[in-house]
């Protein structure tokens, strides 16, 4: 596979999965968990994804690889528990 100019996905995996006829939504998730893998370090996830997905749900609103990315946000942003009894649902 030919590496890729952008720095979101250097490996050019989202790319291509936007180019394989027929994918599904569990081979974008197993490419998505790749492309999460193989970011470089020092490269914000977040801002990766949020870019990613601005400019590939502009061409294909109804790919599985968009909807993958769309829950990765929503993931990556999602609060979590901090920890200690206070954090805990009562």
């Amino acid at each position: 596979m030919a590496r890729s100019d952008d720095p979101n996905d250097p490996k050019g995996l989202i790319r291509e999965a936007y180019r394989i006829d027929g994918i599904t939504r569990p081979e974008c998730r197993s490419i998505f968990l790749d492309w999460a893998l193989s970011l470089p370090d020092g490269r914000d996830q977040i801002q990766a994804l949020t870019e990613m997905h601005a400019a590939y749900a502009a061409q294909d609103a109804d790919h599985p690889m968009t909807q993958v990315l769309r829950e990765g946000l929503d993931t990556a942003q999602t609060p979590r528990r901090r920890g200690g009894w206070r954090a805990r649902q009562r």
